[in-house]
């Protein structure tokens, strides 16, 4: 993999870590993590994206290792603040690629700073509005942790406990009241859902009807692999996103 450009981001109160892998003149990929989370679960498709593309991971403020501010920034003050990161990082005409809650500040992202977005991919997205709720959530992550392979399933838990349950609680209160079913329908761009095939966190009932409800949706998801298909199948999300640029803007 090229070289890895890694930087701090301070927005108010907020800091943001940045890891790039610069190939000008390339499509543009910006990947955001899931509650609890770093760019860490993200590192396999951020290799395999990168082999013909620009990468940006980025690390929220509170998850993995960075400090955590006084308050607990909402969906549209977290993606705010990122705008101003990925606008020091000259990025612009990105696909836009969330991961579980990372796909509730992609969307968000998408409908408020239209100028960096070509596309979003919610990938695993959360929550279900059928299942919305902290015990429903807890019980699904706890059924597809039971059966992940070990490797993710170590830096899950490594990210969570560096993210702690005070940090994960205050931001999962959030996570709950996002209606993402709702605001895709605001997307302008073209919004690609993908789950993997056996995954009972994004079932694929939800997926279809977020893909339904957007402008210019589509909807994939990769047989024989759980929430965590980034991680597990990252060359088939990779060809996947891939194709989901070639066709988007």
């Amino acid at each position: 993999m090229p070289r890895l450009d890694i930087s701090d981001h301070t927005v108010g109160d907020l800091v943001f870590r940045s890891c790039s892998t610069r190939r000008p003149g390339r499509p543009v990929y910006v990947l955001i993590h899931g509650i609890g989370m770093s760019h860490r679960y993200l590192r396999p498709l951020h290799e395999e994206l990168s082999t013909d593309a620009e990468v940006h991971s980025i690390d929220l403020p509170g998850f993995g290792g960075l400090p955590k501010p006084a308050r607990s920034p909402g969906i549209r003050d977290m993606v705010d603040a990122l705008g101003v990161v990925l606008d020091e990082l000259g990025v612009g005409d990105a696909v836009l690629v969330g991961h579980s809650m990372g796909s509730q500040w992609v969307v968000e992202l998408a409908i408020r700073r239209p100028d960096l977005a070509r596309g979003v991919v919610a990938f695993g997205p959360v929550t279900d509005d059928r299942r919305r709720g902290l015990l429903w959530q807890a019980a699904l992550l706890a059924r597809d942790s039971a059966l992940e392979p070990p490797r993710p399933n170590g830096i899950v838990f490594a990210d969570y406990v560096r993210c702690g349950p005070v940090w994960y609680l205050r931001q999962a209160r959030h996570m709950l009241r996002y209606p993402l079913e709702d605001r895709v329908r605001l997307v302008g761009v073209p919004l690609l859902v993908m789950r993997g095939g056996s995954d009972p966190i994004a079932r694929q009932t939800w997926a279809d009807r977020l893909g339904g409800r957007a402008a210019a949706g589509e909807v994939v998801a990769i047989e024989g692999h759980r929430h965590l298909a980034q991680f597990t199948a990252a060359g088939t999300s990779g060809e996947l996103i891939r194709a989901f640029e070639g066709k988007a803007g």
